[in-house]
């Protein structure tokens, strides 16, 4: 993602949905399954580094500024998000659901950002609104951001953390 260092922390998660949006475009767009699948992993890599530092900076920030209900739809959402990531990493472009499986991750993550950014009623309204000191919050999503990219480029995606439901075991 470009350099977001600077930026407030809208600003920031804004520039990583836009940033998101593109990948999807180009993976509805690619050919060969080896294209598919780098564009798949940059997709999961850029949506778990932005689902944790929303969860560790932002959405902690935003309790209690925020109408409840929309903050925890937002969590709902994000442990949808990661286990449909976690299925996209372990899988492969020749697998039978794979296309179909990011695919509703997009559809998934394009319903989170319209909550997120609604011009007036959305998450990130309510926590300008709510006088959330944006520049110091997007220094501190900025770093983390860094911290994670590295981190995950490194070690891989970890397994999800999930916040609202419990790991189901089959």
């Amino acid at each position: 993602m470009a350099e977001s260092k600077g930026q407030d922390a809208v600003a920031l998660l804004k520039q990583d949905h836009r940033t998101v949006e593109e990948l999807f475009s180009q993976f509805e767009k690619a050919s060969g399954d080896g294209r598919k699948q780098k564009l798949a992993e940059r997709i999961c890599l850029e949506l778990s580094v932005h689902a944790t530092i929303e969860e560790e900076i932002f959405y902690p920030a935003c309790d209690g500024k925020v109408e409840e209900d929309l903050l925890k739809e937002a969590y709902v959402e994000h442990d949808g998000a990661k286990l449909l990531i976690a299925e996209i990493v372990a899988g492969e472009p020749s697998d039978e659901f794979y296309d179909s499986k990011v695919k509703v991750l997009q559809e998934q993550i394009e319903h989170h950002v319209e909550e997120e950014e609604k011009r007036l009623e959305g998450l990130f309204s309510q926590a300008r609104k709510a006088g959330l000191d944006m520049d110091a919050l997007g220094a501190e999503l900025a770093t983390r951001k860094q911290e994670l990219t590295s981190e995950y480029q490194a070690n891989g995606i970890p397994k999800p953390k999930l916040t609202t439901m419990e790991q189901a075991s089959v």
